[in-house]
């Protein structure tokens, strides 16, 4: 007998920004449906969910180093690229979207429904 695979859902493609809204080095704040994701431009482009997994928080409010965002509330920290904290006292990694740029758009790629995030 095979192991059930988890039940997809489908997902749709939203421009959330311009490309010229959001240079190297910065972050822009997008809600999708109420909820809010942060946008990073920062050798890539990333998006994650806004708020931080310890404490409901603005991570645009933060700190963006090379490859992280630093809540200010407790200065956990989080990987760019994957949403794991790197510092305490968060213990549970951001969600992270798929994003992309298509033409002047910023692209989040979404699940139909409610989005995904950690708290």
């Amino acid at each position: 007998m095979c192991p059930m695979e988890p039940e997809s859902r489908p997902t749709r493609h939203l421009a959330v920004a311009k490309v010229a809204d959001l240079d190297e080095g910065t972050m822009l704040m997008v809600e999708v449906d109420g909820t809010l994701i942060l946008l990073v431009r920062q050798d890539g482009l990333f998006a994650l969910q806004g708020t931080c997994s310890h404490e409901y928080f603005e991570l645009d409010k933060g700190f963006l180093t090379a490859d992280s965002v630093t809540c200010a509330l407790h200065l956990s920290r989080f990987d760019l690229a994957d949403g794991e904290p790197l510092d305490a006292p968060a213990d549970l990694p951001l969600v992270t979207y798929p994003v992309r740029e298509e033409g002047d758009d910023i692209i989040l790629e979404l699940p139909e429904g409610e989005i995904p995030v950690n708290e």
